[in-house]
């Protein structure tokens, strides 16, 4: 099955925020209201408490989401120079029409379409939006070897890996296999990353390492060891974190999680009427990087 659900980004205009995603990269709104406290309660965001949110799903019509929390911006948030969810990577079925599409929209591109090497499967390209999300547009062109990888269905379809950046990749991916019961995937790549070494003022061909895990076949999460520059991300008071708040996962093993992640368990386990959710149980974990993760029954 496939376990990446939902992406929780916080945005500083959220009618805004969806008329961009909805004329530019095809998606719709297909909830909408205001947070309940019941959900901040274990999003420890007890200020994001009546914040006007909006679901969004791709043309494709997967039921996998992304979800906008209408929040007052942190002046010192700056995109991949914190600790966090930092980018949302999305398969698109031909990324130079995506790219001609995004010149004259309010993402502006960091990144054209460009191969990495060693991964010739792939073709992606990345922007940057209004609200300091990063956000990568990927052709696939095959799988990989230990992956399965999803194919667009629409020129620009749903989310398939989230992307973090840590203090320790080791130590996240350990935490990653053994708390959330994930795969290593690509134990560790190094390569060039233009946009992180952008981000922290470094030659344009400095290489980082990164990694991958996945689910049975199912690619889902990259990690990315980041520059010592990088801090922990500053949040308002009670909010969300700033940027891509939260990661919301599907998991076949809930009850294992909950009965053994008691350690970053932000409440106990709790029904929450949203398409996100499905009408299942589901639960918060704060990592030890300070990252959120959704874990919803399969069940």
């Amino acid at each position: 099955m496939h376990l990446i659900r939902c992406a929780t980004v916080a945005v500083a205009d959220l009618n805004a925020a969806c008329e961009r995603y909805e004329t530019y990269l095809d998606y719709h709104v297909c909830e909408q209201g205001v947070v309940p406290r019941s959900l901040t309660a274990r999003w420890a965001a007890d200020a994001s408490a009546g914040a006007p949110y909006a679901v969004l799903q791709p043309a494709s019509g997967r039921a996998v989401f992304l979800r906008f929390v209408e929040q007052t911006p942190h002046p010192r948030y700056a995109p991949l120079r914190t600790f966090g969810w930092n980018a949302l990577e999305l398969c698109v079925r031909d990324v130079a029409s995506v790219a001609e599409r995004l010149q004259a929209s309010p993402f502006e591109i960091i990144g054209p379409p460009q191969s990495i090497p060693g991964l010739d499967a792939i073709l992606p390209m990345q922007v940057r939006g209004p609200d300091q999300e990063i956000v990568y547009l990927t052709e696939i062109r095959d799988d990989l070897p230990e992956f399965r990888l999803p194919r667009a269905d629409s020129l620009i379809d749903s989310l398939f890996i989230l992307v973090m950046g840590c203090r320790d990749l080791d130590k996240s991916r350990d935490w990653l296999a053994q708390y959330l019961r994930l795969d290593v995937g690509r134990e560790r790549m190094i390569i060039p990353y233009r946009m992180i070494s952008e981000a922290y003022g470094l030659p344009l061909d400095t290489e980082h390492v990164i990694a991958t895990l996945a689910h049975d076949r199912d690619v889902f999460l990259e990690v990315d060891q980041y520059p010592q520059a990088a801090t922990s991300r500053d949040a308002h008071p009670d909010a969300l974190p700033p940027g891509i708040s939260i990661g919301s996962f599907v998991h076949p093993e809930f009850d294992a999680i909950v009965a053994e992640c008691e350690p970053f368990l932000l409440g106990r386990p709790q029904k929450i009427d949203s398409c996100v959710y499905d009408g299942r149980a589901s639960i918060t974990l704060r990592s030890p990087d300070g990252m959120l993760f959704e874990i919803v029954d399969a069940c």
